[in-house]
């Protein structure tokens, strides 16, 4: 769906329905892949404890590399987006090609790469491990590397046609692929009892159908940005470099993002089981809580991209505060009630006494700050993201995770002797660090200077 754009600078570029249709299939998606994400982990906790161990730890690692996929998709969308704000829907095609190119080049090299040195780089990362644990990761890791092309042409597919305001699209191949994979998972390690196989395959062959549905939906010519033609490849230096001046600095923010949260895990196994049980579960409810926050901030690379491109500042001002209080009350509307029953949300977990408090007492914490500071935190850097402003957005998010995530967290939690509380309260100062910086740089405007077309 095209975005309603005035010509007046009084009147807005986008109707409000335009922004409903834009969000709300980008929040029911986050729902969907949390949701699925734990029926997934409900399966393969049949096939034993070690093959779930194997699939953590691949998973963990994989993480860093989705990442990677991701800040590709983001730089993508962004140079798209700036080009469909200046109407340039020529170059925004061009931009498409070149990002799909890219995301496949890159991961057909992390596959080659990686394949050989599959157990090897399990043990590297996690040190000494069981031998059926280790395994079990390596043979996963074949279906996982293998899948790599298909999930960078679909992330990169998605963030296209999100760049256009269409997130209908993105929601319903990822609820085929969703689907794809509980259904193979179950039939492959219910049916076939093949364990960390069928896991495998299961994911694999999602991403597959997943990859070549939304290949195909961008071809359309009726798309703002359609691909004509994938038989006939070349590299376009120059858009390639447009779309790594976002992904680079994106990229490095989010794998040095991902090692402070494995850094910052380690502290909280010193402290016990009770206290790993707890942060897990209550990582899993905040991530709920997050969900309005994220869905709004994917949307803003839309909404400011082309605001930015079609060379009106005013409106990416004007949007990006709409946006920015959306996110508040979208996401305290979901935080009361999660405050509230947090004691009867825990108990449905069937944790020990211990560990059902910790759960309780973080998940109200968190319910607490992330009202407060999430969306400034995360929201609101990728308006400044949207906007090619992406160093500074990495630059601060580095210095926040180490020296206020990492170095608080150290600080209260070990040698304070807080546990797990400390961990969490390291976080939320990381969140206040995040929040003055981000709001001071959107306030004082500069960001309108970096546009990349």
């Amino acid at each position: 769906m095209k975005p309603i754009i005035q010509e007046t600078a009084l009147e807005p570029m986008f109707s409000r329905r335009f922004l409903y249709t834009l969000i709300i299939p980008l929040i029911i998606e986050q729902v969907l892949m949390v949701s699925i994400g734990m029926a997934d982990t409900v399966m393969i906790a049949s096939a034993g404890e070690s093959a779930v161990s194997a699939i953590s730890l691949v998973d963990s690692i994989t993480i860093l590399i989705v990442q990677l996929f991701a800040a590709f998709a983001t730089g993508g969308a962004v140079v798209a987006s700036q080009y469909l704000g200046n109407r340039d829907n020529a170059s925004a095609n061009a931009a498409a090609k070149q990002l799909i190119l890219l995301s496949l080049l890159v991961s057909i090299f992390l596959l080659i790469l990686c394949m050989p040195f599959r157990r090897q780089i399990i043990s590297f990362i996690f040190g000494s491990i069981e031998t059926s644990v280790l395994e079990g990761g390596a043979t996963y890791f074949i279906y996982i590397l293998l899948s790599l092309p298909f999930l960078a042409a679909y992330n990169a597919s998605a963030a296209l046609f999100r760049s256009m305001g269409n997130s209908k699209i993105s929601l319903w191949v990822s609820l085929v692929m969703n689907l794809v994979n509980v259904a193979g998972n179950a039939y492959f390690i219910f049916a076939l009892h093949l364990g960390v196989i069928g896991a495998g395959l299961g994911t694999l062959l999602s991403r597959i159908i997943g990859s070549a549905i939304i290949l195909a939906l961008l071809t359309n010519p009726t798309n703002q940005i359609s691909v004509r033609n994938y038989r006939h490849w070349s590299l376009r230096w120059d858009m390639i470099k447009r779309i790594l001046h976002i992904g680079i600095p994106n990229g490095i923010e989010g794998s040095v993002f991902q090692i402070g949260k494995l850094l910052v895990q380690g502290f909280i196994a010193a402290f016990g089981t009770a206290s790993i049980a707890a942060n897990a579960i209550a990582n899993s409810v905040a991530s709920f809580v997050n969900i309005p926050g994220g869905a709004i901030g994917l949307a803003s690379i839309t909404v400011i991209g082309q605001a930015v491109g079609a060379k009106r500042p005013d409106q990416a001002v004007f949007y990006g505060k709409r946006l920015l209080f959306a996110a508040y009350i979208a996401m305290i509307i979901v935080a009361i009630p999660v405050f509230i029953f947090a004691p009867k949300i825990v108990l449905i977990f069937n944790l020990s006494a211990e560990a059902t408090e910790l759960a309780s007492n973080v998940i109200r914490s968190a319910m607490i700050f992330s009202s407060l500071l999430w969306p400034t935190a995360f929201s609101l850097p990728n308006f400044l993201r949207a906007a090619g402003d992406a160093k500074f957005t990495m630059v601060v998010s580095m210095v926040s995770m180490w020296a206020s995530r990492v170095g608080m967290s150290y600080l209260l939690a070990i040698l304070f002797g807080w546990g797990i509380y400390g961990v969490w309260f390291g976080m939320y100062i990381d969140w206040i660090f995040r929040s003055i910086c981000f709001i001071t740089r959107f306030a004082r405007g500069k960001w309108k200077t970096k546009r990349i077309i």
